[in-house]
């Protein structure tokens, strides 16, 4: 370190504020809120880091900031090599940054305080290179992407929305991928249910959907599951996911996916289509966020929600609907934005717009709500046909 760098660097620690590593410990852990930037390289911020860091290397401190906060009244704490922290801190309060400290010694001075570092999953030099688009996002990184690898996802159909769904999910290194349907390729499906070809018709979905994923990206661990999914076996099936995607086209497997949930506490990225228009939601399954039930108590009539056989879809429609189920899923996991909780977004392609509705959880929903009168899976045919379940045989409404 030369005479000229050690002079400025005295010059700029008498201009900035520090916090040892005790006060920054205290301040992270009292409900303050606080942001904490390392502005180390990724290669050293991969061998570990204070829990719940922001890594942000030093040549890219001033192009990357605001993408992980942008409010200039922020409290931040920076820490990193002896020799950037005071230079990093001094350039983010001339950027506007009203509350800024180092900390002082860095991630040393904090193991050898004996407070806890974490350590992201480490990928391999193929997964570097197959994600690298993935490693400049500054809310994906290695520490994203090292949770995208360890997902769980299971999509409900290898139809019109699951297709786009499991391509994007599988490229973007979603670890697992399950997908789920009984049914063959048809020709008709050709249209829109881009995982299938010609060549298929015939094949079970679940098959040829296996096949494709694998052949995008090898290392993806695609699970077919070649079943219709009843009240006998959800359970079983949704049991290993984290994320259930749902893409199916009838109301009984609908409620009872979404009942299912609800009692694992399992969030649904969903979306359904008809003709021109689209639509797209989470529910969260559990006591914050809306249930399926919640936007739906009942299902409709059956001829007032005919399936995409009866009334027609546009081809290209589950194409834009299903890759914004598979942007919510990888938001989730990433713990980044604002996902479609609460909230639903429907699309009509005619018109080429957006609409956005909030949506509440029902105190009174019978799964989701604070008295469930609901609390085991019933008989979902049954309820979809309008029958009432209080006057069958209650040997008959199992499964």
């Amino acid at each position: 370190m030369s005479t000229a760098f050690e002079a400025l660097l005295e010059e700029v620690k008498g201009a900035v504020d520090s916090v040892t590593v005790e006060e920054a410990h205290g301040r992270l852990n009292n409900g303050s809120k606080v942001v904490l930037i390392d502005v180390r390289e990724r290669e050293d911020f991969a061998e570990g880091y204070i829990p719940g860091a922001q890594n942000i290397p030093r040549g890219f401190l001033e192009l990357q900031i605001e993408g992980v906060v942008n409010d200039r009244s922020a409290s931040l704490l920076v820490y990193g090599h002896e020799g950037q922290t005071p230079l990093a801190a001094r350039d983010l309060s001339g950027m506007g940054y009203e509350s800024v400290a180092y900390i002082d010694g860095g991630l040393d001075a904090w193991v050898g305080a004996g407070y806890p570092s974490d350590r992201d999953r480490a990928l391999s030099k193929a997964e570097q290179f197959r994600y690298a688009r993935h490693l400049l996002v500054p809310e994906v990184g290695e520490r994203g992407q090292g949770k995208l690898l360890d997902a769980k996802v299971l999509l409900i159909g290898a139809g019109g929305l699951g297709s786009p769904s499991a391509f994007y999910l599988a490229a973007a290194g979603i670890g697992t991928v399950g997908i789920l349907d009984a049914d063959v390729v048809d020709v008709t499906n050709l249209q829109r249910q881009i995982l299938h070809g010609t060549s298929d018709v015939g094949r079970p979905k679940a098959v040829s959907a296996y096949e494709k994923l694998k052949d995008l990206n090898p290392a993806c661990n695609v699970i077919p599951h070649q079943a219709y999914m009843t009240s006998d076996n959800v359970m079983e099936i949704i049991e290993p996911y984290d994320i259930i995607v749902n893409g199916c086209d009838n109301f009984p497997t609908r409620y009872l996916i979404n009942d299912a949930c609800v009692f694992t506490r399992k969030p649904i990225v969903d979306g359904s289509i008809f003709r021109f228009d689209g639509q797209v939601t989470i529910f969260t399954c559990d006591s914050e966020g809306p249930c399926y039930r919640c936007l739906y108590p009942e299902p409709p009539p059956a001829e007032m929600a005919p399936s995409c056989a009866e009334a027609g879809v546009l081809g290209v429609l589950p194409g834009t609907i299903g890759l914004i189920q598979a942007t919510e899923v990888v938001k989730l996991i990433l713990g980044q934005g604002d996902p479609l909780i609460g909230k639903l977004l429907m699309y009509d392609a005619l018109q080429m717009s957006f609409k956005k509705f909030n949506i509440r959880r029902d105190v009174n929903c019978p799964v989701c709500g604070d008295n469930p009168e609901i609390t085991e899976l019933i008989d979902y045919i049954a309820f979809c046909s309008g029958v009432n379940l209080s006057e069958v045989p209650e040997e008959l409404t199992a499964g």
